[in-house]
């Protein structure tokens, strides 16, 4: 096998990732589906809920099937579940049961197996690059939801409210399509693949190689867990406020304005997750994850400095400096868990670290409500502060496992 495809099969990955990612736009998606029905808040984000809490079982499933299907056959699995998921909730009435069904339950799963085979295969791919690879591969999820979000507004009419449908059911058939042509062409390395001589004498092996079972016995393991909880808590607080944050500062600001710069945060997202994912290469976890948290702090303060001083030009820079914070959480977990715990079981235990975000989408939620009761989004701003502290006081346990098993 030639080591040369591994790059054909990053930018298959790239591919996968950018069409599964979509479903990271719901808020603009749930925006325009709402001009139909009108249901509260609390409706819309119990969709995103479902969203997150079958992402994590597909990866799940994936994980668990890693060793006896094949990459190919979860991507093309993938494809004909946003197929019906997007087809179902097309048909949706006055109640949101199809939408949950569908979007919810369907493209949450189709998402969870094409990135646990994507994930899992480049790891292998790239022994060498463990870190890089997961930030490429993860900057396609982060920028597919400023992508589609603007596209699906783009073709989406305000004048017909059930437009909506329509759009669901082209982008439905588009994503399968691209699942099903890229499972053709995508495949994961055989068992006895080595990276190039070049980049082999660089190669670090993983401090363990071991089944979930002995990861979840791991101290390191589970500080870790808490560390990418409130890390990643503090992240989806500013996504999910980030609009109404810089609506009460730009209060003469249009609403299109507002949405662009708050797409600042997804940008920087996907730039972060590449830079952040080559940092653990070179510089290793504890540089990248304290380097990640002071960023975290710096953006709440320069948020909070915003809304004291009411200035525009702080937003901006609170969001570009979050975004980019937001992007190293998630390639860190992918290069964690292989090289702490190895490559043998890391399509189980990968999925098993991302059941995080089934924890941190509840701070959403808290941040909400915090706004509610105090009627300024300061408190987010707080939250996202008190949420950086305690990922402090977490990596205080995060030691690479010195002995091997």
């Amino acid at each position: 096998m030639k080591t040369s495809n591994r790059f054909v099969y990053a930018v298959i990955g790239v591919i996968v990732l950018l069409l599964a990612g979509q479903v990271y736009a719901w808020s603009v998606m749930g925006s325009v589906i709402n001009r139909e029905f009108h249901w509260d808040a609390a409706q819309l984000s119990l969709c995103f809920t479902i969203v997150m809490a079958m992402f994590c079982v597909g990866c799940l499933i994936a994980g668990a099937a890693a060793k006896k299907l094949s990459p190919k056959v979860f991507l093309v699995l993938s494809g004909c579940l946003f197929l019906s998921g997007f087809l179902l909730s097309s048909f949706t009435t006055d109640t949101p049961v199809l939408l949950y069904l569908g979007f919810g339950v369907c493209s949450g799963l189709g998402v969870g197996f094409a990135y646990n085979a994507v994930m899992s295969s480049m790891s292998r791919w790239f022994p060498d690059k463990q870190g890089l690879i997961s930030g490429v591969m993860l900057m396609g999820f982060g920028l597919s939801s400023f992508l589609v979000g603007k596209l699906f507004v783009a073709v989406t009419p305000e004048t017909d409210p059930s437009a909506w449908r329509i759009t669901f059911r082209v982008l439905g058939i588009v994503i399968f399509l691209g699942m099903f042509l890229c499972g053709i062409f995508f495949q994961k390395p055989a068992a006895d693949f080595k990276p190039p001589v070049s980049s082999e004498k660089i190669v670090k092996e993983p401090a363990l190689d071991i089944d979930s079972k002995k990861m979840l016995k791991k101290s390191a393991f589970w500080y870790y867990y808490v560390w990418t909880v409130v890390i990643s808590a503090a992240g989806l607080v500013l996504v999910s406020q980030a609009n109404g944050i810089a609506a009460q500062v730009g209060t003469g600001i249009s609403a299109s304005a507002i949405a662009t710069v708050v797409g600042l945060v997804s940008i920087m997202n996907g730039i972060g997750r590449v830079i952040f994912g080559g940092l653990f290469d070179k510089k290793g976890n504890r540089f990248t994850m304290i380097l990640d948290m002071i960023l975290f702090l710096a953006a709440g303060l320069i948020l909070i400095a915003a809304i004291r001083t009411n200035l525009f030009p702080l937003i901006i820079a609170g969001f570009l400096t979050g975004g980019f914070a937001y992007g190293g959480v998630t390639p860190t977990n992918s290069a964690i868990i292989s090289d702490f715990f190895g490559r043998t079981h890391y399509p189980v235990n990968f999925s098993i670290i991302n059941t995080n975000l089934i924890i941190a989408s509840f701070a959403s939620t808290i941040a909400g409500k915090l706004y509610d009761a105090s009627g300024s989004y300061l408190t987010s701003l707080f939250l996202i502060i008190l949420l950086t502290v305690l990922g402090f006081v977490a990596l205080i346990g995060v030691r690479r496992p010195a002995e091997k098993i």
